[in-house]
């Protein structure tokens, strides 16, 4: 997985500026494996469906969807989530900031045996766009979102962008 990050990284920094869109950035990244979830849509199921955050801790802990279950990138482990969720039919989301790391963990679901996996459109940055509420990580609603670098803050476009 790290490789992955760092040629991913490389080729987003590269192509980023290239994009006008979300939508037009998902198409360049992502194969459409896992069927988009919009975030109206989660939003009206949100307490039935079980949330998974596919960013790094540092990103989790500034803030999250509320109840979601850090599962990571770098470090994900496949034996955290049948822990969690022994059953495999469960409507699970995967979300990331924009929706590209998501769709990674989500087809590693998948290949586990998970059948109801979603990836969020436009992750964080389009539930938070979208005026919904996130958490810190004393489950305390916040304005500040960690936008994993400068590049990335270009997509969100409400609340506090956070990088380091």
């Amino acid at each position: 997985m790290k490789n992955l990050l760092f040629v991913f990284t490389l080729s987003f920094s590269f192509l980023i500026s290239a994009q006008d869109s979300i939508s037009e950035l998902l198409e360049d990244y992502n194969t459409e494996s896992i069927p988009y979830i919009k975030v109206e849509n989660l939003a009206l199921n949100e307490t039935s469906t079980i949330l998974l955050d596919a960013r790094e801790i540092k990103e989790y802990n500034t803030s999250h969807l509320k109840g979601a279950i850090h599962v990571g990138y770098d470090e994900f482990d496949i034996s955290k989530v049948t822990q969690t969720v022994s059953d495999k039919s469960s409507k699970i989301v995967v979300y990331c900031s924009i929706g590209i790391r998501s769709e990674d963990i989500a087809e590693e679901l998948k290949k586990e045996g998970y059948t109801n996996v979603y990836n969020l459109f436009g992750g964080i940055f389009e539930w938070k766009n979208n005026d919904h509420t996130i958490y810190d990580n004393s489950n305390q609603p916040t304005e500040n979102v960690h936008t994993y670098s400068e590049k990335w803050s270009k997509w969100l476009l409400k609340g506090n962008k956070i990088y380091d």
